[in-house]
């Protein structure tokens, strides 16, 4: 069949690349736009935006416990003993002895917190460092160092929490400040291992990347790769668990309360205030249920921030 001329007005028009319109890049298995999902894990959400806004609010008034007007936490009133929310001004009612529920639940955020944040600390630090020389040495360093991860993981956390705590904190005479320090550091080594894995693990994949690879030939330094190449891109994911890594360690807070070793009285916190009102559930059962309420509502911010951090930098993985 004879060749055609193709008519000016049939030719495909050529629009330059420099003014064509973005469009998305769509994953091989079908999945959403890689844009669209940028667009709706860069962004934090109504409920991210209300979790940010209530632990802020709980830090903020943490912290200002010693000068905002409310009573003091162990201060006695028998009106108020087991009365309900609104019982002579007192918003949230009064506790077993009479002291106000308000009071006693911002001040127990202050160690509740407290604890949650400087055990987290510990292991994000210790754990964070150990998992980073494992994966990125591997061999016998790798083999060491997820042994002992193994051995702290196969201990039930809140049983080898209670050991400690009990062995170095319990009895006649110990101060509350020791008993919190122990406490600190009994959840910080039980939180070592969680944090250990997840570091080693994202180090192992980081490790091998062009980057780093680039960089060993280049002849930098062991420790420069580690710390300024491979660390900055596993502090997301270390982050990530560290958010939940203090929700754990508020709730295991409240366990060690009600097993008679967590926050030693009279410093209320979160957990020794539900340890308290157990004999009073019946008659006031407010006593309890304020404080579940208030650890529910800081654990579910705590673990859907830590959703949020690992999905918005898991992004940029599955973009390359």
């Amino acid at each position: 069949m004879p060749d055609r001329d193709l008519d000016v007005a049939e030719m495909p028009s050529l629009t330059p690349v420099s003014t064509m319109e973005p469009v998305d890049l769509v994953q091989a298995d079908g999945g959403m736009p890689l844009t669209g999902r940028r667009a709706r894990q860069g962004k934090l959400g109504v409920v991210g935006w209300l979790a940010v806004s209530w632990l802020a609010i709980v830090v903020l008034l943490a912290l200002l416990a010693p000068v905002l007007p409310i009573d003091d936490p162990n201060k006695v009133t028998a009106a108020i003993a087991r009365q309900p929310p609104g019982t002579d001004g007192h918003i949230l009612g009064g506790d077993g002895l009479g002291r106000d529920m308000l009071s006693r639940l911002i001040w127990g955020a202050r160690a509740s917190l407290l604890i949650g944040t400087l055990s987290v600390l510990l292991g994000l630090v210790l754990g964070g460092l150990f998992g980073l020389v494992a994966g990125y040495f591997r061999g016998k360093p790798d083999v060491v160092l997820t042994g002992g991860f193994d051995v702290l993981l196969s201990f039930p956390q809140l049983v080898l929490a209670l050991t400690l705590v009990t062995v170095f904190a319990s009895g006649e005479g110990v101060s509350a400040s020791r008993r919190m320090v122990v406490l600190i550091l009994a959840l910080g080594v039980v939180s070592i291992p969680v944090l250990g894995r997840i570091t080693r693990a994202n180090t192992l994949t980081w490790s091998q990347r062009e980057f780093v690879l680039a960089a060993r030939a280049l002849g930098a330094k062991q420790r420069e790769i580690m710390f300024r190449e491979v660390l900055p891109n596993v502090l997301p994911a270390m982050f990530s668990i560290a958010l939940l890594g203090v929700a754990v360690v508020i709730v295991a807070e409240g366990g060690l309360s009600l097993l008679g070793v967590g926050t030693q009285l009279p410093r209320p916190s979160w957990g020794n205030i539900i340890a308290e009102g157990r004999s009073e559930l019946r008659d006031a059962p407010h006593i309890v249920i304020e404080p579940t309420v208030v650890i529910f509502f800081t654990v579910f911010a705590l673990n859907y921030l830590g959703d949020v951090v690992r999905a918005r930098f898991d992004v940029r993985e599955s973009a390359l």
